[in-house]
């Protein structure tokens, strides 16, 4: 649902500015130096990217999916890692809060990670608890004086060497398995008993560090409790990332965008032969390979939004746009290397980057394989 469109294609335009004059000439700077410059992440603030998703209420822009759809593809035309620092506070990095947060919890942290003041991370996957999250073993146990205290290890959570605000599951029951049982806690960078690690080495997206967090004998208050109520957490969590994963089908086109662009340029500029490569009949049809599976992600995507925020179930629609998309995404990545040839195996023009960059899509928020067997078990249900 698009609620203004002037004011949503202005929002649009200057988007697609900082991606020009900012972000990509930047990219090599973000790779060498694996971190996001400071004046991209104040550029980022003044566009408000912190708080597409939370509500006007609390100092964001209050976006429906299908706006913020829109304002993903554009701002992921550049490196992975713009999107990850300036934009997890408008998907995972908030929307558990904003789903099922208390009224005294959104008025603490909801304003100041919409200003990009906080950074919010998810700290769900654990070592033994990726694919089936509800085999998480941390553990939160009520100590009967209005606290809990956690014990566990997470790891490769997005932003955790450097976020402020973190989304802590843990399990409050004595079951091995099972959703009932799982609490959201919020607990703030500094707190006793919660640490990070360093940036974990990785293939790709430089200046988006993923790492650790450690929770050793982590005392905290019944009110850090998301919405207050124990045993809910699971629940909120898939909530939250039923919107995630439309976003991330957004946040995997953009790129696919910019690979085709790049490989239009390239096809128009080498010449082989005698004449551009594009003249050649192989090279269009990979260009129009990736064109054809771009519109296709896109129209769904933005149909899978418009039905959310018409209040529909879009459970399996999540996983058709996430499988499509992310799948398409290193598809053109792959395609577009090939169109570069050897050019596209070094550094230059980034080409190697955004493969590898996007590969990890295809892995977190649930791997391809996850999101095939829930389609295929809801077609079977219907």
């Amino acid at each position: 649902m698009i609620r203004d469109q002037h004011a949503l294609d202005q929002l649009l335009d200057a988007t697609r500015h900082f991606v020009r004059t900012v972000a990509i000439p930047n990219e090599d700077r973000v790779e060498a130096e694996d971190a996001v410059p400071e004046e991209a992440i104040a550029a980022m603030r003044d566009l408000g990217t912190f708080g597409w998703s939370i509500p006007e209420a609390y100092g964001g822009s209050g976006l429906t999916s299908e706006e913020l759809a829109l304002a993903f593809i554009e701002l992921t035309q550049c490196s992975v890692a713009y999107r990850v620092v300036g934009a997890q506070n408008a998907g995972i990095g908030s929307e558990c809060l904003v789903r099922d947060g208390t009224e005294a919890q959104k008025e603490r942290y909801l304003p100041r990670l919409a200003s990009g003041e906080l950074i919010g991370c998810l700290a769900l996957t654990e070592p033994d608890a990726g694919s089936d999250a509800t085999a998480l073993k941390t553990r939160a146990v009520a100590t009967g004086d209005g606290h809990y205290v956690l014990n566990g290890h997470k790891h490769y959570i997005t932003l955790a060497p450097m976020a402020d605000l973190f989304t802590v599951l843990a399990r409050t029951d004595d079951r091995d398995r099972g959703g009932s049982g799982i609490t959201a806690f919020l607990i703030e960078r500094g707190h006793p008993g919660l640490t990070t690690s360093g940036s974990t080495p990785k293939m790709g997206q430089e200046g988006a560090p993923i790492g650790e967090v450690f929770l050793k004998d982590c005392k905290v208050s019944e009110e850090a409790i998301i919405g207050g109520v124990p045993g809910q957490g699971f629940r909120t969590v898939m909530k939250a990332l039923n919107k995630q994963r439309i976003n991330l089908s957004a946040l995997s086109t953009g790129p696919a965008i910019r690979l085709l662009d790049e490989g239009i340029r390239y096809a128009r500029e080498r010449q082989q032969g005698g004449k551009p490569i594009g003249d050649y009949q192989l090279v269009q049809a990979m260009l129009a390979e990736c064109k054809v599976e771009i519109e296709s992600a896109r129209a769904l995507i933005l149909e899978t939004a418009r039905k959310r925020d018409r209040g529909e179930d879009v459970t399996m629609d999540v996983s058709l746009c996430k499988y499509l998309s992310t799948e398409m995404c290193f598809r053109v990545a792959d395609r577009v290397v090939q169109i570069f040839g050897g050019r596209g195996y070094t550094k230059y023009r980034g080409i190697e980057r955004f493969f590898r960059d996007v590969r990890a899509a295809r892995i977190y928020e649930g791997t391809s394989q996850i999101h095939l067997l829930n389609i295929g078990k809801r077609l079977l249900a219907e």
